[in-house]
């Protein structure tokens, strides 16, 4: 029997409505991207990792795609400017989505400088799949901290292009989510994005509260 006339193995081709079907399923379940945006050293991969140990401890699928894990792999061919800053972000959204199609809760730890690459991360997903979190810290605090030695590179003009030096970073304007670094610990910010979880259904409530102080300790 020949493949024309049907031996089990045609050919698979995902139709459209296949796709929205996977989607519909995901979203009637828990998975959603939480996209934390803020300069570097602002604490967005401290608070990912109490926040995906939390989430992992309750047993609930989660992945977290950090920024520099990807331009050492994914990404490693963009350098800094704005176009290859941009495909940083397309790339990165769009793996994003498949993880949330798949039923994850993804958190993704990136600069993300600019307002228009955020909406295109955005309009990536339903508008309950999404949540934007603004990892804030003021400039001091984050050269203070400066945990890669980026900081001081960049003032001795050894590193070109460094977000809030001489490449900008444009703040959200309406995120889910504000946490002040340079005011409140990582676990106290991982409670406040458990909160939000908690408010959208996503999670319960006092098991997951307990979890991120076990979390916090942990690290």
């Amino acid at each position: 029997m020949g493949a024309a006339d049907g031996d089990g193995y045609e050919r698979f081709r995902p139709s459209e409505a296949d796709a929205d079907a996977r989607l519909a399923e995901a979203a009637s379940g828990r998975a959603l991207c939480v996209w934390m945006t803020g300069l570097s050293g602002s604490g967005k991969s401290t608070i990912s990792g109490v926040l995906s140990s939390c989430l992992r401890a309750q047993g609930l699928p989660c992945y977290s795609l950090d920024g520099d894990v990807l331009r050492r792999g994914l990404n490693r061919d963009l350098g800094f400017t704005d176009a290859d800053r941009s495909e940083n972000i397309r790339r990165t959204a769009e793996v994003a989505r498949l993880m949330v199609d798949a039923g994850l809760i993804v958190i993704v730890s990136l600069i993300s400088p600019f307002r228009v690459d955020r909406a295109f991360a955005r309009s990536c997903f339903a508008p309950d799949r999404f949540c934007e979190v603004f990892v804030d810290a003021p400039l001091a605090v984050c050269e203070q901290r400066d945990p890669k030695g980026l900081y001081a590179r960049a003032r001795r003009g050894e590193l070109a292009r460094m977000t809030g030096i001489d490449s900008p970073y444009e703040p959200p304007e309406q995120p889910e989510l504000h946490l002040h670094t340079d005011a409140d610990n990582a676990v106290e910010c991982g409670e406040q994005v458990l909160s939000w979880l908690i408010g959208s259904g996503l999670i319960s409530g006092r098991a997951a509260m307990a979890q991120v102080r076990v979390a916090g300790e942990r690290r």
